[in-house]
């Protein structure tokens, strides 16, 4: 096997506490924005959401693992705040809100299906 052929870990130094805050981000949706950190699934991004923003009803076609870095994060089960570690499994449903803006780390193994 060929240097060429071997995949390299992609590391971000720094990332916490608070390294996350210095990332590059662009438009998601309305008041979030999202910085890909690994692509090609499973697929990990930070997610910024401002104060009062929100994610549409969605169904997780795979395993989502958020981890939430600040703020706090909602959605129809309950208000989660910095430091808590929510696992959506496949086939779970959800809105998504921020009352008071939130950062998340996120992974997923397949998109998800916006329903409405």
């Amino acid at each position: 096997m060929s240097d060429a052929n071997i995949s390299l870990p992609r590391v971000f130094t720094n990332l916490l506490p608070d390294g996350w805050a210095n990332m590059t981000y662009e438009p998601f949706r309305e008041g979030v924005e999202i910085c890909h950190l690994w692509r090609g699934g499973p697929d990990v991004a930070l997610l910024r959401y401002a104060a009062g923003a929100s994610v549409p009803r969605h169904r997780h076609l795979g395993l989502e693992t958020i981890i939430v870095l600040s703020g706090s994060q909602s959605d129809d089960h309950g208000r989660y705040k910095a430091g808590s570690v929510v696992f959506n499994p496949a086939g779970s449903e959800h809105e998504v809100w921020s009352e008071d803006g939130c950062t998340v780390l996120i992974q997923w193994e397949r998109p998800v299906e916006f329903l409405g």
